[in-house]
């Protein structure tokens, strides 16, 4: 099948749709990111999935600037989401460039974005911010016990964006699986092709 093309992505409209079939199961909230630690080894975790920035396709997670994502994001701001839906057997595999978006951001809008998605977290998820770096040895007694200012992001919050670049999308209820694989264009358009599973 010969590459077709499109402004807004169709894989967006079948993540869109498999996200509010699972709506009220964990794993339309969490999904895997692979990173590349500096010593060029894959690191991978489950992370929460924060929806989109606005109108666009960039999606959004949080972190703590702390953590070793954030150093292997530095180092290689590719990253990889892979997220499995289990009512539609559909894997998204997206390819995207980062953004961290930390309290030294030099760009207001952003800024304002980091604010807005602190604003809408529970007091407890602003409470982790408050505890001791992650990874360091455990303190029974660095957790404390107080929530942060729930309009004013603490300086070691990240709002971490994912700028889709490629969308590998294979669906397991046919057969043979159909696997289509996204790509997008230096003119913002979405290449797509078909290929084997």
């Amino acid at each position: 099948m010969s590459a077709s093309f499109s402004h807004r992505p169709p894989w967006r409209s079948l993540l869109e749709q498999a996200l509010k079939d699972r709506r009220d199961r964990p794993e339309s909230r969490y999904f895997q990111l692979a990173t590349i630690r500096s010593n060029g080894k894959p690191a991978n975790r489950s992370v929460v999935f924060r929806g989109f920035l606005d109108s666009t396709h960039q999606l959004q997670i949080v972190t703590d600037n702390r953590s070793d994502k954030i150093h292997q994001l530095h180092h290689s701001p590719w990253a990889e989401i892979c997220w499995y839906f289990s009512l539609t057997r559909q894997q998204f595999r997206i390819s995207a460039q980062t953004t961290c978006i930390d309290e030294n951001t030099d760009n207001s809008f952003l800024l304002s974005k980091r604010s807005q998605v602190w604003q809408q977290l529970s007091d407890a998820t602003r409470q982790q911010f408050t505890w001791p770096a992650c990874g360091t040895n455990r303190d029974k007694n660095g957790f404390p016990g107080t929530y942060p200012n729930p309009e004013t992001p603490l300086p070691n919050f990240v709002l971490v964006l994912f700028q889709p670049i490629e969308v590998d999308l294979v669906d397991l209820q046919e057969s043979p699986p159909q696997r289509i694989h996204y790509q997008l264009q230096p003119d913002g358009d979405w290449s797509e092709r078909s290929l084997n599973p």
